[in-house]
């Protein structure tokens, strides 16, 4: 009997999902082997790539052999749990998680790259905390594993609270991984980082699959302890020894993935340093409502940073321009007279300046003046957005694209005109004013090399005058020639249909303010705002994130928000409008009939972008005081033409 040769039996969970409803499957060796190792196993007529996940006794049945061994070195134990958890926990397949977590390619044979031997670097100069940096290392050491909240306002020197902590883990002999919400701030993150510690490994999306093959394996078989820098899913990095955590400017979106498994990466965190028994920061000047509601109901430290770490730092002055009254923008139709004022002064001096505005393109609505005709995606019935530059119009969701009319196709009228303000007409209208700067864009329509992380030295050196932006601007980084911040339209996103909304504005607002007001020079922000007495734009400009988390809570209770319950958001799409309404109602009603009596189902109403790409998009929001409710009814969802997500940040 060919089972007679087989010594040990092991359960292994392939990388492909073979059967929905099973994630493991047992085969047989003819040697000991570790759980955790990388292996290949044949399934039906192919052979797959597996990870053992535990020994077991023999079967009663005839089982297969294992082939090969893929890596001769075991993954952590902590990775193998956290695996599993994830499974669980986001209600996604094994064999999915494992994709997330291990690099592709993994069964090709790379170059061997050597190690280079880990030697502290001793500063010659012995770094100065300030007593407030001190308290929060001091905390971090002493505390027990597990998370605690670092929250510092931007500017406190939180940079130098990681360093410092990475550095005394490093010294016990543990390893330390960094994640940063942008693969542009690694750079910034990196170029500090090297400073203290030889050999730092990064990972990140823009490598080459054999990087990143290459990096994974210099963190498997590492026998000295490693830092690994990068963004989500550099925590995947199989360290053997994880001592620390730390996940900088922790209220960001990035943080949360959007593919199956819907992880978010502060949880997950938690969870694998639980299992590596190590400690989790989560540093933000602006940290999620959620997060500082767990952090202090579950009582874990919250470490306060509340001053800037640099002595006599000037705050900035604040202008908050009301863009109602045209009085203030008699020089240009969206510039006001103060920010060009600003300007004028920021530039005389030789210095630098930043504008932010989250909307890209040149204007976000081309419409007739004589009829009223829109110029619309025909897949996902949106405006399209005027593309100047390139000379076309774009459907920012779907990315198909169309000429530009030079009359109206509804109305034969020559009345065409372009509405609303996107990055690229800020950098038109800025070249037109300052053709003497140097100005740079930096949003999704960036090209390859003009992105934050190509141009970080010389945004650093003050080359580049002018920084137009969305989001990639606003956060992390440190610039010492910046002098004034403009703000085009603060309450841009204030009105999307969505709880998380007012948050992600304060957080953008405050964050962008904190570029400046870092030394001892005189800065100046100017706020455009259509609504500048709204508690959420005055509470962003003065930083005031006390207030804004006290008044959220409350609104968030009252309405029946995180952290006061649970959420699932499920979204069927369907060719025809009549077929989405009809499921959705259809599956509305046996989510309501199964439900207990805590739940409420809200909708089917139509989703934020009810076309996308010829397709119809309804759905349906379930919460609940306890998440387990809800994981019972993904049962009564359908497989086919529905998405789901559990813990959703936002529900556009």
């Amino acid at each position: 009997m060919l089972q007679l040769k087989y010594v040990r039996y092991y359960e292994v969970a392939p990388t492909k999902v073979v059967r929905s409803d099973a994630s493991v499957f047992t085969y047989g060796s003819e040697e000991s082997l570790e759980p955790g190792l990388v292996v290949t196993v044949p399934v039906g007529n192919k052979n797959l790539v597996g990870v053992i996940m535990k020994s077991v006794d023999k079967p009663a049945y005839t089982v297969k052999p294992i082939l090969s061994i893929v890596t001769s070195t075991p993954l952590p134990p902590s990775l193998i749990a956290t695996a599993s958890w994830m499974s669980q926990y986001y209600h996604t397949h094994l064999a999915f998680v494992w994709q997330t977590l291990l690099p592709s390619g993994i069964t090709k044979k790379r170059r061997q790259t050597t190690d280079a031997p880990m030697h502290h670097q001793r500063e010659r100069t012995k770094k100065v905390f300030t007593p407030d940096q001190k308290h929060a290392i001091d905390t971090i050491d002493t505390m027990s594993d597990g998370t605690a909240l670092l929250h510092g306002v931007t500017g406190a020197g939180k940079t130098l609270v990681y360093i410092e902590s990475a550095r005394r883990v490093i010294a016990k002999g543990s390893s330390v991984i960094i994640l940063v919400p942008e693969i542009a701030l690694t750079s910034q993150l990196v170029a500090e980082f090297a400073q203290h510690f030889p050999n730092i490994i990064t990972t990140h999306s823009h490598q080459t699959e054999a990087e990143r093959h290459k990096a994974w394996q210099q963190a498997l078989t590492a026998n000295t302890p490693q830092v690994v820098i990068g963004p989500r899913s550099a925590l995947f990095l199989p360290l053997a020894n994880l001592g620390l955590i730390v996940i900088d400017e922790c209220h960001e979106p990035s943080f949360k993935q959007e593919q199956s498994p819907r992880y978010s990466a502060l949880r997950t965190a938690s969870v694998l340093a639980r299992y590596a028994r190590a400690k989790v920061i989560l540093g933000s000047a602006t940290p999620s409502v959620a997060d500082y509601f767990l952090a202090k109901h579950s009582g874990r430290p919250i470490i306060s940073l509340p001053t800037p770490a640099r002595k006599n730092t000037l705050p900035p002055t604040i202008h908050l321009i009301d863009m109602t009254k045209r009085t203030n923008f008699t020089r240009h139709p969206f510039l006001s007279d103060s920010l060009l004022d600003t300007l004028e002064r920021t530039f005389s001096t030789g210095h630098q300046a930043l504008i932010f505005h989250n909307r890209r393109g040149t204007a976000s609505t081309t419409l007739c003046t004589n009829c009223g005709w829109h110029a619309t995606c025909p897949r996902c019935f949106v405006p399209f957005t005027l593309h100047a530059d390139q000379h076309r119009l774009q459907c920012h969701i779907c990315g198909s694209e169309a000429r530009i009319p030079t009359s109206c196709p509804s109305c034969h009228a020559a009345d065409i005109i372009h509405k609303g303000i996107g990055t690229k007409k800020i950098e038109e209208a800025l070249r037109s004013r300052f053709p003497d700067n140097t100005i740079m864009r930096f949003d999704a329509d960036s090209s390859a090399d003009e992105t934050v992380d190509k141009n970080y030295t010389k945004l650093y050196d003050g080359d580049i005058d002018i920084i137009i932006g969305t989001q990639v601007i606003a956060k992390g980084l440190d610039l010492p020639h910046l002098r004034t911040v403009g703000v085009i339209q603060a309450d841009a996103g204030l009105s999307l249909p969505d709880f998380g909304a007012p948050e992600r504005t304060f957080q953008l607002l405050s964050q962008v303010i904190g570029r400046v007001g870092r030394s001892h020079h005189k800065t100046d922000v100017v706020i455009q705002s259509y609504q500048p007495n709204d508690p959420t734009i005055l509470d962003g400009v003065s930083q005031n994130y006390a207030e804004f988390y006290t008044r959220t809570l409350t609104e968030r209770k009252h309405a029946g928000f995180p952290p006061f319950c649970y959420l699932l958001k499920a979204t069927c799409v369907y060719k025809t409008e009549r077929a989405a309404i009809s499921n959705a109602k259809k599956v509305a009603y046996t989510l309501k009939n199964h439900a207990g009596s805590s739940v409420q189902v809200l909708g089917p109403t139509p989703a934020f972008y009810e076309r996308v790409r010829d397709t119809y998009r309804w759905q349906l929001v379930v919460k609940s005081p306890r998440r387990q409710e809800l994981i019972d009814l993904l049962a009564y969802i359908p497989q086919t033409h529905w998405q789901t997500e559990l813990d959703p940040t936002s529900l556009l």
